[in-house]
């Protein structure tokens, strides 16, 4: 199997996984990977659930299509591979719990659950832009420099990975984070990691194979 199919197959089978576990719905959310100098994405007005290998599209690294009609967020997802050269593949998708924290403007930034600490890492709100236009690619493109996984607020999430199935696994993650989260706060007020225990779990980050964004701490970003 060559790297193009390959990459078609796993963007078909994520795509039918994220539908699956409800993590967008109808014809929702968008996928890429990044090949060579090409872009691999789904294409625009289908359901993620049904796709083929042969409905996905081949654009630049502009988002410009050779044929089909790229995802309408294309942009957004040519800024992640433009301000991140380690990103190989892009997942934006509505999680219902995680698009919760999106709408009321809390950020999943604060160290909450072992796991995502050392997979995830905070998690930022980008403000709002409108769907599809440049302005949220450019609000995004200013903010994964510093992060794996993004809310948008008053729309969704994106993750970003070297592989699809990092970019996947942190989408799944996310939106469990969120709920554990939601759960904490009704039950009272949750109790974050700190001192010797999260720096223990900082520590893991790039031996277990989840190295920090290069922009992680840069307080110029």
């Amino acid at each position: 199997m060559s790297d193009e199919a390959g990459l078609r197959a796993a963007i078909v089978e994520a795509g039918r996984r994220l539908y699956a576990m409800g993590l967008i719905a109808g014809n929702q959310g968008n996928l890429s990977a990044r090949d060579g100098e090409r872009l691999l994405v789904t294409p625009a007005g289908a359901c993620k659930g049904y796709l083929r290998v042969e409905d996905v599209v081949v654009t630049d690294l502009d988002g410009r299509p050779a044929g089909g009609r790229a995802s309408s967020e294309i942009l957004m997802h040519a800024a992640v591979y433009r301000a991140r050269p380690d990103v190989r593949a892009v997942v934006h998708a509505h999680p219902p719990v995680a698009t919760g924290f999106a709408l009321a403007g809390v950020a999943l930034d604060r160290p909450l659950l072992a796991e995502p600490v050392v997979t995830l890492g905070p998690v930022p709100i980008v403000p709002f832009g409108t769907p599809a236009s440049a302005e949220l690619a450019q609000q995004v493109e200013r903010a994964i420099g510093g992060a794996h996984a993004l809310l948008l607020a008053n729309h969704g999430a994106l993750t970003v990975g070297e592989t699809l199935w990092r970019a996947w696994e942190r989408m799944e993650t996310l939106e469990q984070l969120a709920r554990v989260a939601l759960a904490a706060r009704l039950l009272g007020q949750p109790r974050e990691l700190a001192g010797d225990a999260l720096a223990s779990l900082e520590a893991l980050r790039a031996p277990a194979g989840y190295p920090p964004p290069p922009g992680a701490g840069d307080p110029s970003r």
